[in-house]
């Protein structure tokens, strides 16, 4: 194995920014390579980032310096680019949603298996220390039987936001709004806190922006296959943007965290470090964790993401967000979709 790892980035829009930050962090690894469309972007964050400009996708591919590619282009673009660094023999990390329907992410998936390449789906509020405290809970049993599981995404994006990017707002490229873009994140600490899905029912509406295919405010119910109720509420029209929030009530227990704080820690079989854990994480969010910027954010989610996917590679254990992983919050969010549409509820899996 080689002593440092190369990293290279397809995508060169803001969320790139947190790649190239978290990379440049880590030991034995370097940022080599950055794709763009245009030649200007690609030499402006080749300058900055200190790394090879491309805008040609198989000269990218064929830097031998390159280990590891991140995904970064709009989230329906991601397959094609998956394809290629997967026949080339990349390990891929990709930005969520690992794409915009779960047949194309499958895609994704059954190639990098057919290539022998790693894959993992890019979730940092999984690495974040209080969603961790709070699956080690119920892993351990602490919450009893979870009853509900709710997830709240009640943030904010300007007009302009929507208008900077052509891509921005369209089923095509963004895949979806509110929950597809935003709400995912809250969606997959849901689902990997209480468990698989069995049905869902929601509506959708686009209430305050103009010029979007897409929502910017939905609901939905759902009921988990252990049984468990939930509900999702996610919009981008709640001004001023309200950091996103996660709620696992159980018989024996419940937590809640907005963002990397816990405001809410109680069990019925108190332990001696339950008070130490609500003394410390009741104000330990130091972003605006996107909810009204989506810059707003730190790269250390991303980092210690990036650092679990080199673990992975280097001594041959399973990635911590492999591509089956990846793809629930996707399926999910489809589900809520097409449930809007017709009206009716939708059984998971599609």
């Amino acid at each position: 194995m080689k002593k440092t790892l190369g990293f290279g980035i397809i995508g060169l829009g803001n969320i790139s920014e947190m790649h190239a930050k978290a990379i440049k962090d880590m030991e034995g690894c370097a940022l080599v390579a950055g794709l763009a469309r245009r030649e200007e972007s690609a030499a402006k964050f080749a300058a900055t980032y200190g790394c090879k400009a491309y805008t040609d996708l198989d000269a990218f591919l064929a830097n031998e310096d390159m280990d590891i590619v991140t995904i970064a282009t709009p989230s329906g673009q991601h397959l094609e680019g998956a394809i290629a660094a997967a026949k080339a023999g990349k390990h891929l990390v990709i930005e969520k949603p690992l794409e915009i329907t779960k047949e194309r992410a499958q895609q994704i998936i059954d190639v990098c298996q057919q290539y022998g390449v790693k894959l993992m789906g890019i979730f940092p509020s999984r690495f974040h220390e209080a969603p961790r405290l709070v699956k080690r809970a119920i892993d351990e049993g602490r919450f009893g039987r979870i009853v509900m599981a709710d997830a709240q995404i009640k943030w904010f994006r300007s007009q302009a936001y929507y208008d900077s990017g052509a891509w921005r707002g369209t089923w095509d490229l963004d895949g979806g709004g509110a929950l597809m873009n935003q709400g995912i994140h809250a969606i997959d600490l849901m689902q990997w806190f209480a468990g698989d899905v069995d049905e869902v029912f929601g509506f959708s509406a686009t209430l305050t922006h103009e010029r979007i295919e897409v929502e910017d405010t939905a609901v939905a119910v759902l009921r988990f296959k252990h049984g468990g109720l939930g509900v999702i509420e996610g919009t981008t029209s709640a001004y001023p943007g309200f950091l996103k929030r996660v709620e696992i009530l159980g018989s024996k227990g419940s937590v809640v965290i907005e963002e990397e704080s816990i405001v809410k820690w109680q069990f019925e079989d108190e332990q001696p470090q339950d008070q130490e854990i609500r003394n410390t994480f009741i104000n330990s969010t130091a972003t605006g964790g996107g909810a009204a910027d989506p810059m707003a954010i730190g790269f250390h989610g991303h980092k210690r993401l990036f650092e679990s996917f080199v673990h992975s590679i280097r001594s041959g254990s399973p990635v911590e967000i492999d591509g089956p992983s990846s793809l629930k919050a996707v399926e999910i969010i489809e589900a809520i979709y097409r449930s809007a549409k017709s009206g009716k509820k939708v059984k998971l899996p599609l």
